[in-house]
């Protein structure tokens, strides 16, 4: 998955996001960074290049993932690490950043927790999360092409995990029982582009965790084929583009 993943959904979905949140990171300084839930890499290879000065450190749970993305990005040092339990003294970053990985923690205020223990004084998180999926042109199509080939028992992934995190007070009531303050929550709405809406739908149904809700119910190659066609008679032909929102988090330890 790490490669379909990579060479689908990357560059059209969030590498745009990455860009941001890199410059984000960048206007904070930091010298010691950690990055939790870094896939492939894509938010990886901005943090390295926006802030050259800094120490990157990318984890993820996934040991293919960390394989993958230490190949793509190797001036960041790679830990396969799980969120809820980060391998890494107390105090020992001061930026902790995460593109989009956060609806996959399964106990958000513990990892939160982890991420206050782990920053140093003064130290900072920044955060995105995927908004409403009607607020995002290639999810929203993509969940008419499942509902197509599945419609009495479509897979709940998309709405349920990537986009099942979609409101910023719930983040900023997590963050609080995490021992976070939350300083600023900003709506971001970014173009997504891709050489065809075909491209979209097997990345997201070959390169997520999509793939094994669509193969315990059916054949992954009929179903892409079915929900390509879907994308492209809702996008479009040849290269398309779409827009997509997220929101960023930035959250703090508390004030005393």
């Amino acid at each position: 998955m790490p490669e379909a993943y990579d060479r689908w959904l990357a560059p059209a979905v969030f590498q745009p996001f990455a860009v941001d949140l890199a410059q984000r990171a960048a206007r904070l300084s930091p010298r010691r960074v950690l990055e939790i839930a870094a896939g492939t890499g894509v938010l990886t290879r901005e943090l390295v290049a926006a802030i050259p000065a800094a120490e990157v450190t990318a984890t993820d749970l996934n040991a293919a993932m960390v394989e993958f993305g230490s190949r793509q990005v190797p001036a960041a040092a790679w830990h396969e690490a799980d969120a809820l339990h980060l391998p890494f003294d107390d105090k020992q970053f001061d930026l902790v950043v995460c593109q989009f990985g956060v609806m996959f923690f399964p106990d958000k205020a513990a990892a939160f927790g982890e991420v206050r223990r782990v920053l140093t004084a003064g130290g900072r998180l920044l955060f995105s999360a995927w908004g409403t999926v009607d607020t995002h042109g290639f999810a929203a199509a993509l969940i008419v092409g499942v509902e197509r080939v599945f419609p009495d028992h479509p897979p709940a992934f998309i709405m349920d995990v990537p986009h099942g995190y979609s409101d910023p007070g719930r983040a900023a009531a997590d963050l609080a029982a995490g021992g976070l303050e939350c300083v600023s929550t900003e709506s971001v709405t970014l173009d997504g582009q891709s050489g065809s809406a075909a491209d979209i739908a097997v990345g997201f149904c070959t390169g997520t965790p999509l793939r094994t809700a669509i193969e315990a119910r059916g054949d992954l190659t009929a179903t892409t084929a079915v929900v390509s066609a879907e994308m492209t008679a809702r996008l479009g032909g040849g290269p398309v583009t779409a827009k997509m929102t997220a929101y960023v988090i930035e959250a703090r330890l508390p004030s005393s």
